[in-house]
């Protein structure tokens, strides 16, 4: 009985070695591996779970930043520091940046879903596009994102996105963008619409200024670029054929604004901006909103949905409060330009 018993035993020590080596080893099927890969993953999360049960409730949040310049900065910051102050310790950041690539936003969204987020940060259009395409089911909080209609190609918007988005937009008055540049040029003729075609509230914006400022009796033409490659090309045909050059807020114009500004200011054509970083690196005025409040709007929505004092699906879009005439006094200076009074300098 003991031999039989040994027997059994070394059979089943085999079957089990066997089966532990198809499951690690590197010939194991992709099913097999990623079963295992599932498992861990669930492993993982329960570990987790249990870490938020010892220690109190904690929360991941996904930033997923379209490009790097400064208005895009500091609603990022914005947002973080209104967290923090809210929920310290307790919220933690998975912030990544896709470098202007929206391909790259859909990758990062992805690895949010995979880690499961309890919420994300969609910061700019191309970034709250990839995370309406990649989950129903984490909240998300969009921000410097000009009109929720347009970028999301939702007909007759109310204002209320409904589903598992909201958030934060940063329009300024597009009819008071354009009575700027009546206030400041009004001998002027000519103003070329410089923007990306591939960002649609760029598109948006430039075809509300467009028509706002026919009516004030300027002649307007489209001078759209599809990526950074050839902004050189159509910055410099814009500046050829216009005397002033209006750039909306535009995400790949607020990352090459030196580009703009070595072709438009040699030249001595102004810019008028859609928003303050871009205005600062080669625009002479602005109607500028701070980014750094909207993203500090955005955080206290973002605590209101963790700790679930407000339903998503019910929280209408918020605007910025106030808009402030600004304007860059070093280019102002260099092209001539003289500002009313009630203009803020930007280096102030």
């Amino acid at each position: 009985m003991k031999k039989t018993m040994r027997i059994l035993s070394a059979t089943m020590a085999g079957i089990m070695a066997l089966s532990m080596t198809a499951c690690g080893g590197s010939g194991a099927s992709a099913t097999t591996a990623e079963t295992a890969k599932a498992d861990s993953s669930v492993a993982d999360s329960s570990a987790t779970e249990g870490e938020k049960s010892a220690d109190g409730q904690t929360y991941l949040v996904g930033i997923c930043q379209l490009v790097q310049h400064n208005a895009l900065d500091a609603a990022t910051q914005g947002f973080k520091d209104a967290l923090t102050e809210e929920l310290g310790d307790a919220v933690k950041f998975d912030e990544q940046n896709a470098q202007g690539d929206s391909n790259t936003c859909s990758t990062i969204i992805n690895s949010f879903v995979s880690e499961n987020v309890d919420l994300i940060l969609a910061n700019a259009t191309a970034a709250l596009q990839a995370a309406q395409a990649g989950t129903k089911d984490i909240p998300i909080l969009g921000t410097s994102v000009t009109e929720y209609g347009v970028a999301l190609g939702i007909d007759d918007f109310n204002g209320t996105v409904g589903g598992n988005i909201s958030g934060t937009a940063d329009l300024a008055p597009l009819n008071e963008q354009a009575g700027m540049i009546k206030e400041l040029f009004p001998d002027k003729k000519t103003v070329g619409l410089l923007y990306c075609s591939a960002e649609p509230n760029s598109q948006y914006q430039v075809d509300t200024v467009k028509e706002e400022l026919e009516k004030l009796g300027y002649t307007c033409e489209y001078y759209a670029f599809s990526d950074s490659n050839d902004i050189s090309t159509i910055t410099t045909k814009a500046v050829s054929e216009s005397d002033v050059i209006y750039v909306p807020t535009d995400n790949t114009a607020a990352a090459n604004t030196e580009i703009i500004n070595n072709i438009c200011q040699p030249a001595g054509v102004p810019v008028v901006a859609g928003e303050e970083g871009i205005c600062k690196g080669c625009g002479v005025a602005t109607l500028s909103i701070s980014y750094y409040d909207l993203g500090v709007a955005t955080g206290k929505m973002a605590v209101k949905v963790l700790t679930g004092e407000s339903d998503i699906s019910e929280m209408p879009i918020e605007y910025a409060p106030q808009f402030t005439k600004k304007y860059n006094k070093t280019i102002c200076d260099q092209l001539g330009i003289e500002v009313p009074d009630d203009y803020v300098a930007i280096e102030e």
